[in-house]
């Protein structure tokens, strides 16, 4: 079975729109691939983090996702940090990446131009991600178009240190993770729906709470026309709401246009908010279980020895082609 490797930031924060958009895709690709999913929190620390409120996010984020769906008898689940074995590997990397390439990356660029003040990891970072990658010889890594450039990197890096010692590492390739059906802010329906909005009225969080979630929808922006339809350009607000009540109920426009014809907004707007919070409602209920009981731990501790004993058998190959080792 192929490989398929995901990481995870440790924001503690997911949406609607990265539960419609990812999450959902990620619950199919769990039966069609090897998944392995990580919680990213090395990377987190790029930028300074709060150290009492980190750990809280990594162990919400787990408990979220398994909320929504994800199996851990179908996925190995694991915390980067807990792996030593990568940031050695990633070490041994930067010893073969070169610093234009680096600096070219697009993240880079646009967060060193903001703040003169940036610290060294903010350069090397996707050197580690390439280690997170390759160490366990993932045959694909989920991405949008917008983090295809750390996959390639991934790929140079895995390339030139075959080239240079020998067939090590497994080349990744992408595997593309936009959908069709893309949830919009509620408030400014020309834009994603993301967690980092001005605005939080326009934004739904998995673990909001549910009357918030009811109010958030009902004053989502629509238009004077009180026809529901599914017209992205003309109506994007409505055509947004059509998006979330057809991503949750399965249903075509064509269906939602003929349950709701000649109904107004307000009834449409209501409906959506009916599924909305039954689906946030099992998933919520699910995840303070999963947060508050033993199973959490188990699932983690499982991921790390199994992640363990991999990354060292590689970290191990690597260190001798290298020649580090005692002559």
């Amino acid at each position: 079975m192929k490989r398929i490797l995901t990481g995870l930031q440790p924001t503690g924060v997911i949406t609607l729109g990265n539960y419609v958009g990812a999450i959902r895709k990620m619950k199919q690709l769990q039966d069609e691939y090897d998944s392995f999913i990580f919680v990213a929190d090395m990377h987190a620390i790029t930028i300074p983090q709060d150290r009492e409120q980190l750990p809280k996010n990594i162990r919400s984020l787990v408990a979220l996702y398994l909320a929504c769906g994800i199996d851990p008898k179908k996925n190995t689940i694991y915390i980067q940090s807990e792996n030593i074995y990568h940031a050695n590997v990633s070490w041994m990397l930067e010893c073969n990446s070169y610093y234009g390439e680096l600096s070219r990356m697009t993240q880079f660029k646009d967060k060193s131009r903001k703040n003169a003040n940036f610290t060294v990891g903010l350069l090397t970072y996707p050197v580690l991600m390439a280690a997170d990658i390759i160490i366990y010889d993932a045959d694909y890594v989920p991405v949008g178009v917008d983090q295809k450039q750390h996959v390639e990197l991934a790929r140079d890096i895995a390339i030139r240190f075959n080239k240079k010692y020998g067939d090590t590492f497994k080349v990744p390739d992408f595997y593309y993770t936009d959908t069709e059906v893309k949830i919009m802010d509620l408030q400014d329906p020309t834009k994603k729906m993301s967690k980092s909005a001005e605005n939080p009225k326009g934004v739904i969080k998995l673990l909001d709470d549910l009357d918030d979630v009811r109010k958030k929808i009902m004053k989502a922006a629509t238009d004077s026309e009180a026809v529901v339809r599914f017209d992205p350009e003309n109506k994007p607000g409505v055509s947004n709401l059509m998006g979330i009540y057809a991503a949750l109920t399965y249903k075509s426009m064509e269906d939602i246009e003929e349950e709701f014809k000649g109904q107004n907004y307000g009834t449409f707007k209501k409906a959506v908010a009916d599924v909305v919070c039954s689906e946030l409602e099992k998933i919520q209920a699910r995840y303070y279980e999963i947060l508050n009981g033993k199973e959490l731990d188990r699932i983690l501790d499982e991921g790390r020895e199994k992640t363990l004993a991999m990354a060292k058998e590689k970290y191990e190959m690597m260190k001798k082609k290298i020649g580090l080792y005692r002559g």
